[in-house]
């Protein structure tokens, strides 16, 4: 066998070697990217579900305490803004105004025993406690995805192809409010 016949075999089989690698970096790149688009979609269809109860509850609080004007407007504001919500730092903006507005509104709802005892606004409650859980859960899936993306697209050699390919690295789902994780919103009457 000739040198020349050995170096195109070599050149041949680090082409082959070389595209191999592209292809099992840009399928585990796309793997990796849809993941988290999932779990962006789980996280909307929990917010989603969310803004539906939340005119329900209102309405079963209105009923009890027509004076709180003011709560039932920054709820309704704040509902507003997790549905125009463009992307994930708007929509953690939203959550904590949602946040902040439910407490305001469930602190309303406790000065009323007989709203408290109301089968409707407890069945609601609950409703949004289980809400809430299914919320945190996306968003802990949905932030896993986006810690595999980001690693993978920042690790070397795939943050080559990351980069050649367009990959770009995601924004985690983080709740701005440390005090709201410290003291989430309590629910349970």
């Amino acid at each position: 066998m000739s040198t020349t016949v050995i170096i195109l075999l070599v050149v041949v089989g680090l082409l082959v070697l070389f595209a191999l690698f592209m292809w099992a970096t840009y399928n585990s790149l796309v793997k990796l990217k849809i993941r988290v688009d999932e779990a962006w979609s789980d996280i909307t269809v929990q917010l989603k579900r969310r803004t539906d109860l939340i005119p329900n509850l209102v309405n079963s609080v209105k009923g009890y305490a027509t004076h709180e004007k003011e709560v039932f407007e920054k709820v309704t504001e704040a509902r507003s803004a997790i549905m125009d919500a463009k992307g994930v730092a708007d929509t953690a903006k939203a959550e904590n105004m949602l946040e902040g507005a439910l407490k305001s509104l469930f602190a309303v709802a406790e000065a009323y025993p007989d709203l408290k005892a109301n089968q409707n606004f407890l069945q609601l409650q609950q409703e949004l406690v289980d809400t809430e859980d299914k919320i945190q859960a996306s968003r802990r899936f949905y932030n896993g995805g986006v810690r595999d993306l980001n690693t993978r697209i920042a690790m070397f050699p795939s943050n080559i192809v990351a980069g050649m390919l367009g990959f770009k690295a995601r924004e985690f789902f983080e709740v701005e409010d440390r005090a709201s994780i410290e003291n989430p919103v309590d629910v349970q009457f």
